[in-house]
């Protein structure tokens, strides 16, 4: 099984990609799994996505734990059901929590979840992230200049081993950017 994790920051077009890679491989005859988190068949997904539509810190700590359990809900559902199995927001989501925490977390995480070779950060400087999630009608609470800013200054420290995408180009040259990579 061929197991792609795909993250970055709200308007990096993580499920844009998601879909490019998903495609690709249904031409060519293989059964794909895709999940993106939080999802919205489960009540771990829902809870998560109330609460990142919600302000203060006991909405924060709500989103984090019912996206954990999101994640972990997927892993052990789909994990191994299919040629593909794609993972949209997976390891990263610590990095909305203070670096210390997010650190142990990370290395926590990524030592009883399955990784991969194929772990993509999609990366977009934060005034482009912004301009995207303007156009938005429904606004998470980490949404803004500032938490987009400092978000992404830690998830780029705990992604130093993953393929880091530049996704403020144009679609196709993240894409062929990931293809190559992939067929690797």
């Amino acid at each position: 099984m061929r197991f792609i994790i795909i993250d970055g920051l709200d308007g990096s077009g993580k499920d844009t990609h998601a879909k490019l890679i998903q495609k690709y491989y249904l031409a060519k005859g293989e059964k794909v799994i895709v999940r993106t988190h939080p999802s919205t068949d489960n009540i771990y997904g829902i809870k998560a996505k109330k609460a990142l539509l919600g302000q203060g810190k006991i909405n924060h700590i709500k989103a984090s734990m019912y996206y954990a359990f999101d994640v972990l809900r997927s892993v052990h559902k789909y994990h191994g059901k299919s040629d593909t199995f794609i993972m949209v927001r997976y390891l990263m989501g610590v990095a909305y929590l203070p670096f210390p925490i997010a650190k142990i977390l990370y290395m926590f995480f990524s030592k009883i979840l399955p990784t991969s070779n194929y772990m993509f950060f999609l990366d977009v400087e934060p005034d482009e992230l912004y301009k995207r999630l303007l156009k938005r009608s429904e606004h998470e609470m980490f949404e803004n200049l500032y938490d987009l800013i400092k978000v992404r200054v830690k998830a780029l420290k705990l992604a130093k081993d993953w393929h880091i995408i530049n996704t403020g180009t144009t679609i196709e040259q993240a894409q062929l950017e990931i293809n190559k990579i992939l067929e690797c």
